[in-house]
């Protein structure tokens, strides 16, 4: 798109460390270099990396206080043929953080969006917690009212996908003593706090142990809570039978052979192909 004759410039979604600043890259920072203006979430804080690599590029402030007024103004810079980097205080723009208004009002406008990879909390967090990586559902920041709490967690219950939230430590063992309402004492968690940072700390077990350390122990730091999925397996019950007659049982209660083959396997947490393997003696 251009306006008056002048091509639009582009808008550069930058992600900056979630604490340790060696990972920011040199894209990242060459972008910002060469960028005309940096919409910042908190222009103090960005302001402290811009010193730090010696970026000269001013801000313009950009949270969600003000973002209203501040993405016709924006806009309106970019169709000028300016180029724009809009960064959060830590880790991916949009993400828990303000930016998708901004990006939608661009592609509405005909303004080209590049997102630069880089930095983000939950991804991070998740590969090294131990939980399972794949499939995860990334939620956030849950509601401050328990009400509210416990109506978002029912929708989770049977979510078979490792969960990932964000919370604040001054809040985190409420929330988890909320989350024990809804998914039971015994779902495994890890919380991650400090990521990136010098104390980096991961604490791992069920919702119960953890509620248990946090009455103990004040921890600080913003956390990444993540809880895993359900599995509908009743836990410390074994069921004697052999896998191929736990299928005939279903049959025989009317289940198609498939259908049967798939239940054994999700009830026994194992791939379909080795229960339909075991139903068939296929060595």
């Amino acid at each position: 798109m251009s306006f008056k004759g002048v091509e639009s410039g582009i808008l550069y979604l930058v992600p900056t460390p979630i604490g340790n600043l060696e990972d920011m890259t040199f894209r990242s920072v060459r972008t910002l270099q060469e960028v005309a203006l940096i919409a910042s979430e908190d222009t103090r804080n960005t302001q402290k990396l811009l010193n730090h690599f010696e970026i000269t590029t001013p801000q313009r402030s950009f949270h969600e206080h003000n973002y209203k007024e501040r993405i016709p103004q924006l806009i309106e810079i970019l169709q000028r043929g300016e180029s724009i980097a809009q960064v959060s205080d830590a880790g991916m723009p949009s993400i828990s953080d303000p930016g998708h208004e901004l990006v939608v009002a661009c592609l509405a406008a005909g303004i080209k969006v590049v997102a630069l990879p880089g930095p983000t909390a939950g991804l991070t967090a998740l590969i090294a917690s131990g939980l399972m990586p794949q499939p995860h559902y990334f939620h956030g920041f849950l509601p401050r009212k328990k009400k509210e709490q416990l109506t978002a967690l029912e929708t989770f219950k049977e979510q078979e996908a490792t969960i990932i939230f964000y919370e604040s430590p001054h809040r985190i063992q409420k929330t988890i003593q909320v989350m024990m309402e809804v998914f039971g004492e015994s779902r495994q968690a890890v919380v991650c706090r400090e990521l990136t940072k010098l104390h980096e700390e991961y604490l791992r077990g069920t919702l119960e142990e953890l509620n248990r350390y946090l009455k103990e122990h004040t921890i600080k730091g913003e956390c990444c809570l993540m809880v895993s999925g359900s599995t509908e397996v009743a836990e410390g019950i074994v069921d004697p039978r052999s896998l191929k007659e736990q299928v005939e049982a279903l049959i025989a209660s009317g289940s198609k052979p498939n259908d049967s083959i798939k239940e054994v396997a999700k009830r026994n947490q194992l791939k379909k192909q080795v229960v339909y393997n075991e139903y068939h003696e296929i060595e």
